[in-house]
């Protein structure tokens, strides 16, 4: 089971980033995405609507204490994204033989205690980058592009490949 955590949601800051986030959490093969900091029902509604309409399963949840919640989180693998951490590259295989892993993705200001709270601290690349872009990649890696094929449950439409165009076929 591959969970996130969304650190420090800013409701009038980051909510078009934090959206992304769940939608990438979602699409890409997670269960869960759990933000904190500030609750965003808005935000919410929306994954909640994508995931009806486009299947899952797929969940949202609020923590208001992240620090406790990770501490909770006894029988996964913390693997915090961060720009600062070892090489997606070089420690992917060392993560993908846990089956349980929280995912952990900043955003304003990471307090120290989570790179401590973490089994590992994960890079792609060590330049500045969007934290949309690290977890889309390091999930692409854990999951062997695999993820790319995942059929969604429940769905009530489905997108079709078009060479040009767009279309949307109801279930």
């Amino acid at each position: 089971m591959i969970e996130v955590l969304r650190l420090d949601h800013r409701i009038h800051r980051d909510p078009r980033i934090s959206t992304h986030l769940a939608l990438v959490s979602r699409a890409f093969g997670c269960s869960k995405i759990y933000y904190s900091g500030d609750k965003d029902s808005g935000m919410e509604e929306t994954v909640n609507k994508v995931t009806d309409e486009f299947g899952g399963p797929f969940e949202i949840e609020h923590v208001k204490d992240e620090f406790k919640f990770i501490r909770e989180k006894k029988n996964f693998k913390i693997v915090h994204l961060t720009v600062y951490g070892l090489s997606v590259q070089n420690e992917i295989s060392k993560i993908k033989k846990f089956d349980n892993i929280l995912i952990i993705v900043g955003g304003s200001k990471v307090p120290g205690e989570i790179y401590q709270l973490s089994d590992f601290n994960i890079s792609v690349t060590n330049q500045p980058h969007s934290e949309v872009s690290s977890l889309s990649i390091f999930l692409d890696k854990y999951f062997d592009s695999q993820e790319l094929e995942k059929k969604f449950k429940n769905a009530k439409s489905i997108i079709i490949p078009q060479e040009k165009g767009k279309l949307v076929k109801k279930c």
